[in-house]
């Protein structure tokens, strides 16, 4: 066997021997399937190509089984995977539990120290190299040089906001170069974000149209510009708030300011926002409801539009075949229920669906005996668009839950025998049902919110865009800003466009101080929930404790005086006996909060590498 082995090598070796010397361009070839650098910087597709690539490292891929929802006081990840560990604080300088597991985590995956490293490589190749395209179209390296600057910008403030002060590198490093970098201050970060994306609004072009949409525009990068400084100006990073993190920290410029004007910068995250407002491109989607209209289904639609609407700023688009692996981008089948088989992943939980309020603006209580009998009636429309919970009609059924449920309505709770305390009948989309009842809630609600009713997400990937940045965010930034700069009137009017297109009644004018920033951060939490916007909010008004508890659910109980039942619901659709509704506590969810968790750890591996890095407090 080896001498048929070796004569076969021989032989190979021959033909390769005669092929490279009857030709003399066989060393010359360029593999098929591959592009030098040369040919990159030389053609346009490519160019765009790897600008491309620069967007995927950036944002990320939302909705990629757990989301940023369930590491706050938004959802419960159902499958856990470490996620209980992290909503403890259980963080440290070798590893972040779930948030740093690529397989189970795609998208928190990519927002740490490494990962968007990588990115601001190839934002600084990018740079490096585009002076090589001589040949190609000027408009489109103009237009490409702007959406690098913001993606650099994007990656930074992701940094920023993870760790604090970071290494700004703007050169591309060779292995000849030191790598030993120390950390800029946050001041320092700050004011190169802001400069990025001031270039990027230079270079950017107000618009786009056919397969160019979700590319960065001017709009993008002068909101992407309020955000940063409204983080900026925080109390995260406020000298006179954030005494409990750095006192007795050797290098408090790290965290935040250390010094200045806190007023000042304030004003900049105003001034910021408002230019987003008086550029005059984007509006709120449907802002003033007609009394006819389903506000809830304005809700709905706007967040599975697949076209842009007017309060779209800066979106990322998919298509059936992203990411075609269990771990794309897929919110219908993540989050819908099991008794649809799906995975019911990122289920709300009761602080989020207890903070909608009633239709009439007042709050929802259960020491109220007249909402805690009807916790579903009356709500306000946000409440109805994102939350399913028990009884709601859904989307018809798969054809062995339509046997088991032809009015296909959600079911959370359970049908209990009076005399007995049994349970005679599990709701289907519960962890006793008969579909697929591993993937059922713990919770007792689903998430509604950006699922397209109108596909089979067992067969058909849901493709509607995810949207990073809205008018309505823009909005809420300049009303945090007036408040904060005792501008009430001001503020209110803001919150008030977005409490009206929510059918909400308006903020009284005698609202002011800090009542006003809790009617604020109340309506902030509500409207853009489930939008990555609760995590760094919690962190940057510096009110983990108030987000990371023993979190709740809902038990419900169909009490009926009947031995058995057919369906969990009468043909007609009432239910068999009366339902009770008791607020619980979440099944091993008891969450606890550390200051240190402010900021995440660089990791001891990068510590390694660096010994210029200085590590942030508690870790």
């Amino acid at each position: 066997m080896r001498k048929i082995l070796n004569l076969s090598i021989i032989s190979l070796l021959l033909v390769f021997s005669f092929s490279c010397q009857n030709s003399d361009e066989f060393l010359d070839k360029k593999p098929l399937g591959e592009y030098s650098e040369v040919d990159v910087w030389k053609d346009p597709n490519l160019i765009e190509t790897f600008v491309n690539w620069m967007y995927r490292g950036a944002v990320g891929l939302p909705f990629s089984i757990v989301r940023l929802s369930d590491l706050v006081d938004e959802t419960h990840f159902t499958p856990d995977w470490g996620a209980q560990d992290f909503n403890k604080s259980l963080l440290t300088s070798d590893g972040t539990k779930i948030w740093g597991t690529e397989w189970a985590s795609p998208h928190t995956f990519h927002y740490q120290w490494e990962p968007l490293y990588k990115n601001v490589r190839r934002c600084n190749i990018f740079f490096s190299k585009i002076g090589e395209a001589k040949d190609a179209d000027q408009d489109m390296v103009k237009r490409l040089t702007g959406e690098a600057y913001f993606l650099r910008a994007y990656t930074y403030n992701a940094l920023v906001n993870l760790y604090g002060g970071v290494p700004l590198i703007t050169k591309v490093y060779t292995l000849t170069d030191d790598f030993t970098v120390a950390r800029n201050t946050y001041e320092e970060c700050i004011n190169f974000i802001v400069g990025q994306l001031d270039s990027a609004a230079m270079y950017l072009p107000e618009s786009y149209d056919g397969g160019d949409l979700g590319r960065a525009t001017k709009g993008a990068a002068l909101a992407l510009k309020a955000r940063v400084l409204l983080f900026a100006a925080s109390d995260l990073h406020n000298p006179a708030k954030n005494g409990i993190l750095t006192s007795g920290y050797s290098s408090p410029a790290l965290l935040g300011y250390t010094g200045g004007d806190a007023t000042a910068r304030w004003q900049k995250a105003k001034d910021a926002a408002k230019a987003v407002i008086t550029y005059g491109k984007y509006d709120l989607y449907k802002k003033n409801p007609a009394p006819g209209d389903s506000v809830a289904q304005n809700f709905v639609d706007l967040f599975i539009s697949r076209a842009t609407t007017e309060e779209d700023i800066f979106l990322q688009y998919f298509s059936p075949k992203t990411d075609e692996d269990w771990q794309g981008y897929n919110p219908a089948l993540y989050c819908g229920p099991n008794g649809y088989h799906n995975w019911g992943n990122n289920c709300p939980l009761g602080e989020i669906v207890d903070e909608y309020e009633m239709k009439d603006g007042s709050k929802f209580s259960w020491s109220n005996a007249a909402q805690k009998a009807k916790p579903y009636a009356k709500r306000e429309a946000r409440f109805y668009a994102s939350i399913l919970y028990d009884g709601v009609p859904w989307r018809t059924r798969p054809s062995d839950g339509l046997l088991l449920d032809p009015l296909s309505r959600i079911q959370t709770g359970h049908v209990y025998n009076a005399s007995t305390g049994n349970i005679i009948k599990p709701g289907l989309d519960t962890r006793k049902g008969p579909i697929e009842d591993w993937n059922g809630t713990y919770v007792g609600y689903y998430l509604r919110k950006f699922v397209d009713p109108t596909i089979d997400p067992q067969y058909v990937k849901q493709d509607v865009p995810f949207r990073h940045i809205r008018y309505a965010e823009v909005l809420l930034n300049y009303a945090e800003a007036c408040i904060e700069l005792s501008q009430y009137d001001e503020a209110r009017t803001y919150i008030n466009m977005i409490r009206k297109r929510a059918g909400q009644p308006e903020l009284a004018s005698t609202v002011t101080g800090d009542a006003l920033r809790q009617a604020y951060r109340h309506e902030r939490r509500v409207e853009l929930a489930f939008e990555d916007h609760r995590f760094w909010d919690v962190r940057r008004w510096m009110i983990g404790p108030e987000a990371y508890h023993q979190t709740h659910a809902i038990d419900i109980r169909h009490i009926t005086t009947q031995t058995s039942v057919p369906t969990y619901f009468k043909a007609d659709g009432s239910e068999w006996g009366t339902v009770t509704y008791t607020p619980i506590e979440t099944p091993g969810d008891a969450r606890a909060w550390n200051n240190k968790a402010y900021f995440f750890p660089i990791y001891r591996d990068e510590m390694n590498k660096n010994d210029k890095l200085i590590q942030n407090p508690g870790y």
